[in-house]
């Protein structure tokens, strides 16, 4: 999860459990984060300071509960404090812009650019175009689908990230 480190006082417990889990909710709906996470990150809201029977519930779930009955419960406990998920477009927008963040700061591996289906995001700007067309569909790829090597390849990636990490934020803490 992000790390939310405003600890600034008396009154910021629960809204920072709010963003630790309105951030859950955009990469769950991203495909960040499989159902067998969901417990453990209503945990973490819950000790964060968020009191709410269904995240409680969810918190005591097992990893090998039915990930459909995980995905109930968290999408119940979203309801009643009032989050309401992101459109998976969106979700996957912010995924791409926190992929290039990590990317910049050296926290992304090439293997993990290439290792979703990044080519099928709904990108809106032209900084999302210019990065996603430069993520191969594998890594054994490059070459042949890029048609640069691979130091020009990730100089040019670096500064498509560069630009992408640079546009406002889109997702739970903007």
């Amino acid at each position: 999860m992000a790390a939310t480190t405003d600890t600034s006082g008396p009154g910021t417990a629960v809204p920072r459990a709010r963003l630790l889990l309105k951030e859950v909710a955009w990469r769950h709906q991203a495909g960040e984060m499989r159902p067998e996470d969901l417990p453990m990150a209503a945990a973490e809201a819950l000790a964060a300071g968020m009191d709410d029977p269904a995240l409680t519930e969810l918190a005591g779930m097992p990893r090998n509960a039915d990930p459909r009955d995980i995905r109930d419960a968290f999408e119940q406990a979203l309801s009643d404090v009032g989050i309401t998920p992101p459109d998976r477009g969106q979700a996957q927008r912010y995924a791409l812009r926190a992929l290039a963040e990590r990317f910049v700061a050296g926290q992304a591996p090439l293997a993990e650019l290439a290792s979703a289906d990044w080519w099928e995001t709904q990108v809106e700007s032209a900084e999302e175009r210019a990065f996603v067309a430069l993520i191969p569909p594998c890594t054994c790829c490059l070459a042949y689908t890029l048609g640069l090597d691979e130091q020009e390849w990730e100089t040019r990636l670096r500064s498509a990230a560069l630009a992408l990490a640079a546009r406002p934020a889109v997702g739970p803490g903007s």
